[in-house]
Parts: C-alpha cells; structure tokens; sequence
C-alpha cells in the first residue's frame, strides 16, 4: 500500500483502511489543531521521532477498552477504599506531559513526545480538547496521564507514575468517572501489559472504526475538566 504525502496546504487525510503493513497512512501535514483533531476523528493520531517527518497512525489492530470491561485487581482496592494518593484533572496538564516526555521506558532509547508534539497538545488543552489526569501524594505529582476527548470517545496518548500503581489509580478513576458520564471507548492505541492488566484488548481496525462512526465525536465537553469532572 502506498503512504500519502500530506501537503501543508490541505487539512485531509486517505481512508486509514490503505494504511500499510506498519498501520502508517500518510506522511507530512503539520500539528495545527484543526489536523489533529480531525485525524482523531478518522481514526488516526500522530506519531513519530524527533527530525524525522509527522507520521499518521491506525494499525491493525487497534487496542482498546471498552469502560464495561474495565478490571480493578484486588492489590489496586485499598486505593480506593482507604486513598493513599489524591485525584485532579485539568490541574497540571503541562506537567503532566513534560513528565510524559521525560519519563524513562525500558527498551526506548527515546521519546515520541518531541518538543513540537508537546507543545501541539498544550494548544489542544487550552482549547478543551486535551484533558489530564494528575495523581498527588501529598503535594507532589507522582502519576497521571494525558488525551484527547472527542464525543464519548478518549483517546489516551501517554502516563508516567513515579510511585508504585500510580498511572493505574489515575486511569482507572479517569474510566469510572468517563463512565458515568455516558463515555462509550477508550482508545489505547497500542498494546500494553499494564493495559491489557486493567481489561483492555485488541479490536480489527474496521471495527475501531465502526465504533467511531457509531458515536458523534462533534459533540464534546469542551473546557476545563476540572470544572466538569469533579474528583
């Protein structure tokens, strides 16, 4: 399958089921909010190193967790029922994704959070389109996680936990929370152990996309969660 070169010109993408073998749909474009979102829109998201050209993303399969399926360990309860950490959203984001960034992952000789996709998503929070979650002990920030919210649809892009179990308090309170409020999908992108442990699981890409066309994802809580979720 041939990869589309996106002129800066014009905000579009091919359909994502002409992604190649590596689930990569186009090449090029640029980071401006309106690009991104529309890419989550399709079914793609941006992913890529440093001096190397934006990449667009949907491979096959895609990985996600639907919130019914969410799974609490017994070893994560006493989290919840006596908290020994402290839940905001919306408090830090720029933390939140520097810490994203920084964060050192085994086996990753780098980071895909570039400076220029850090800062594309500072612009989508301050538009209300990007949330974070941010876990505290004390007064230091220990763990959260970052996304996209479109329609009933989170799209999560990245966590990072300096203590023990602290990423997966923060995502698991972040799913309880996006449950209760009708949210239909989380988007994991890609597989993980530490996911796959908390019930997410591999769909078809088709299917990905079904489900996306299923839900209206231009109706969106845009603003501040920290006013609409409140821990």
């Amino acid at each position: 399958m041939p990869v589309y070169w996106l002129p800066a010109e014009v905000v579009d993408f091919p359909d994502p089921e002409g992604a190649n073998d590596d689930g990569i749909v186009a090449v090029g474009g640029d980071l401006s909010p309106e690009r991104i979102l529309l890419a989550y829109q399709q079914g793609l998201f941006p992913w890529f190193n440093e001096g190397d050209p934006i990449l667009w993303w949907s491979p096959d399969p895609r990985f996600v967790l639907f919130p019914s399926d969410l799974k609490v360990s017994k070893s994560m309860r006493p989290y919840f029922n006596k908290p020994k950490l402290r839940l905001t959203y919306d408090q830090a984001f720029t933390e939140v994704i520097t810490s994203c960034q920084q964060m050192y992952r085994p086996g990753q000789g780098g980071t895909w959070i570039t400076d220029e996709m850090r800062n594309a998503y500072i612009v989508l929070h301050k538009l209300g389109f990007a949330h974070s979650v941010e876990v505290w002990q004390d007064d230091q920030l220990v763990g959260g996680l970052y996304g996209i919210a479109l329609g009933n649809v989170f799209f999560g892009e990245s966590m990072f936990a300096k203590v023990s179990n602290a990423s997966k308090f923060g995502f698991i309170s972040l799913v309880k929370a996006l449950q209760k409020r009708g949210y239909q999908l989380i988007d994991c992108q890609q597989e993980t152990a530490h996911l796959a442990s908390l019930g997410a699981r591999p769909i078809p890409r088709f299917e990905f996309l079904h489900q996306l066309k299923m839900i209206d994802l231009r109706t969106t809580d845009q603003g501040s969660w920290s006013d609409l979720y409140i821990s």
